[in-house]
């Protein structure tokens, strides 16, 4: 084992790590990492997803596994599995709290060390992808995570914007700390563009159109595409049922798959 990895290294059999990352909160990082974790099943891989969200884990409740606990092993924590394939595997600090409702009212040197108990205690086992889901901004999580994963290689970050300047003005200052930590950018998604009538399938740009696009264009990374508000996604997620598998036929579905796709291409790029 190379000499700077830890002796027990529980990310040894996870081929692809990602992150998910915004300048900005509320853009619907949770929502794209588990649409794309949902996605990359779909497509025969085994994911897990890390959610360093410490203040707002909302991955469990997008699963409908919120009240499972985490158990621990020989080799540290035992994620939490979402079906009996054990597809997709999940850690999350809302899985800790003794109450649902609990604040977690931490300091960053105690964020910090959870933050690397959590790269480096989870038992993962054999992985295609791990998705880690961050809280929004630049902050001290964020150079633990970049910190924590740096020894394992991680392939990239995919930034969620949504279309309006003022995010996307965030979500530039998150380009710029990919730069300053050497993680690569493998794309942008923008969020909530536009409204599709279920009943006329007209388009409304309810927060403007273009802004994640743009800000791709001229900062020379892959747009990973435009994903519409779509009441079926959202009731999909406070349900914590398998959007992509029970709404094929909706405007979202597409630009979803999409984005999977892009992934799944880059992956097999950097193994051929």
């Amino acid at each position: 084992l190379l000499s700077f990895l830890p002796e027990k290294n529980n990310l040894a059999g996870v081929r692809h790590i990602l992150l998910v990352l915004s300048g900005k909160g509320g853009v619907g990082k949770s929502t794209i990492s588990t649409e794309l974790a949902l996605s990359l099943r779909h497509s025969g891989k085994k994911v897990g997803i890390l959610d360093v969200d410490l203040c707002g884990p909302s991955i469990p409740r997008m699963f409908r596994v919120q009240d499972n606990d985490v158990h621990q092993c020989d080799s540290g924590w035992v994620p939490v599995f979402v079906d009996q394939d054990k597809s997709i595997s999940l850690m999350s600090i809302g899985f800790l709290l003794e109450k649902p409702d609990d604040a977690v009212v931490w300091r960053g040197p105690k964020k910090n060390a959870l933050i690397k108990q959590f790269v480096g205690d989870v038992a993962w086992g054999d992985l295609d992808f791990l998705i880690v889901d961050t809280p929004p901004g630049t902050s001290d999580e964020h150079i633990s995570t970049v910190e924590a994963l740096r020894p394992y290689k991680p392939l990239g970050a995919i930034l969620v914007t949504t279309p309006q300047a003022v995010s996307v003005g965030d979500v530039r200052r998150e380009l710029t700390f990919c730069k300053k930590t050497g993680l690569q950018v493998l794309g942008i998604v923008e969020n909530m563009s536009g409204f599709v009538c279920p009943h006329c399938s007209e388009c409304t740009n309810i927060f403007s159109k273009g802004g994640g696009e743009e800000l791709a264009k001229h900062a020379g990374v892959p747009f990973l595409g435009c994903v519409p508000l779509d009441p079926q996604l959202s009731q999909s997620l406070e349900e914590g049922r398998d959007f992509i598998q029970e709404f094929p036929k909706s405007s979202a579905f597409p630009a979803l798959a999409h984005i999977a796709q892009q992934i799944l291409d880059v992956t097999s790029q950097r193994s051929s």
